[in-house]
């Protein structure tokens, strides 16, 4: 049996380096200059030109203004899905009122709809609403997810007894201060799970802005370095260098998601 799990650690490591291979380049390309990155061969090691890629990347798109509207369509989106896919999915398990089978079926049933297809409705919507060019436009149209209401519904039935919010309610709790002082602070573990993939999701949402926003100060940031890209010049060092900036959020918070699994309860 050793001979066999240490090659099976060899293959699960070989495919983590292959998987880290392209992360590993991004970083070592965004400090190379343009001709370093397409010499033969190219480079494997970190260069000097990060901080001229830098000034590149910041005079041909507003790079930093992009970050901070990404950044805030991130958490504005996760918050407004936690905060109503958590109460959807209380109310589908704790609740009983009429239609609720098919109500939750019509949920899950917007699952099974391509993404696409709901692409040029939400651009009529929200040109209807005036909210064309506008970063509501990119949060709060999918604030109430299928998904969340399904994680959180099987959550909430798994985990909280109905006889725990039966109780509060006979000591006189409100169904508010039952939903924020009991329900919510047992749903930590989903939350955390749900933020994190809501978070990561909108971070790296391309279609969605594309569809809404006009003006590159509104634009977020994957497509503001796909706007770096030409058919004859592109600064390949400076797309490299907004690339890995645009990684790190993503690296600490699943640094920050890995240490959290590991403390003790």
């Amino acid at each position: 049996m050793r001979p066999a799990r240490w090659m099976a650690y060899a293959l699960v490591g070989a495919g983590a380096l292959l998987m880290l291979a392209p992360f590993y380049f991004m970083f070592v390309f965004a400090t190379q200059s343009r001709t370093e990155i397409f010499s033969v061969p190219p480079p494997l090691w970190f260069g000097n030109d990060l901080l001229n890629n830098i000034a590149i990347l910041t005079q041909r798109i507003p790079f930093w203004r992009n970050l901070g509207w990404s950044l805030y369509v991130a958490l504005a989106s996760t918050a407004l899905t936690l905060l109503f896919c958590s109460m959807g999915g209380y109310a589908f398990a704790m609740f009983e009122f009429r239609f609720k089978k098919l109500f939750f079926a019509l949920v899950m049933g917007t699952m099974m709809l391509p993404s696409f297809m709901s692409m040029i409705p939400t651009f009529m919507i929200m040109d209807v609403l005036g909210w064309i060019d506008q970063p509501r436009a990119l949060y709060i149209p999918g604030a109430a997810s299928a998904f969340g209401i399904f994680l959180m519904r099987q959550f909430v039935t798994a985990s909280i007894p109905k006889d725990l919010v039966e109780a509060a309610r006979m000591d006189g709790c409100g169904e508010i201060g039952i939903y924020f002082r009991i329900v919510l602070p047992l749903l930590k573990p989903a939350l955390g799970t749900l933020g994190l993939v809501t978070f990561i999701s909108s971070w790296n949402n391309f279609i969605g802005p594309l569809v809404v926003m006009r003006s590159a100060d509104h634009y977020t940031l994957p497509l503001a370095l796909r706007s770096l890209q030409s058919p004859v010049n592109t600064e390949w060092g400076a797309l490299m260098a907004g690339s890995a900036i645009a990684t790190l959020p993503l690296i600490v918070l699943f640094a920050l998601a890995f240490i959290g699994a590991r403390l003790p309860r």
